[in-house]
């Protein structure tokens, strides 16, 4: 089973560490609207915040503009709770030998998105980039 396939039937297992495992196999295919579905449902897990920081690191680590999409639209509906994990994960992905180059530039691209709330959730991204450059 390919890794597209797995991660989509592990989206919806009932344990948390097999939700965090499937962000992981869908991240790289953020760009698809199946994948991209399953992964906010993912960034904004209910049950277990583990799953929110794992996913938003996965998607970080992807660093394309679909992945940080992602994590910028479900910024605009996330609570308080998950959006700072979300912060966590991001800030986990970029530990380490300079972090994924992509995730401040497409964060810059998606500032002139034409979604108010995909702008204000890539600004937010970039603050936390930055923060980790300092």
């Amino acid at each position: 089973m390919s890794g597209w396939r797995t991660g989509l039937s592990e989206a919806s297992s009932p344990s948390w560490s097999v939700r965090a495992r499937a962000a992981r196999h869908l991240a790289v295919h953020a760009d698809d609207p199946e994948a991209g579905a399953a992964l906010t449902g993912l960034l904004l897990d209910a049950e277990d915040t583990a799953v929110t920081r794992r996913t938003a690191e996965a998607l970080a680590r992807a660093g394309t503009v679909a992945a940080v999409r992602l994590v910028a639209l479900a910024l605009a509906e996330a609570d308080d709770g998950q959006a700072d994990w979300m912060q966590t994960g991001v800030r986990d992905a970029l530990t380490g030998a300079g972090g994924p180059a992509g995730l401040a530039a497409a964060c810059r691209q998606l500032r002139l998105d034409p979604d108010e709330a995909v702008r204000r959730g890539a600004a937010e991204i970039l603050t936390w980039t930055d923060d980790t450059n300092r």
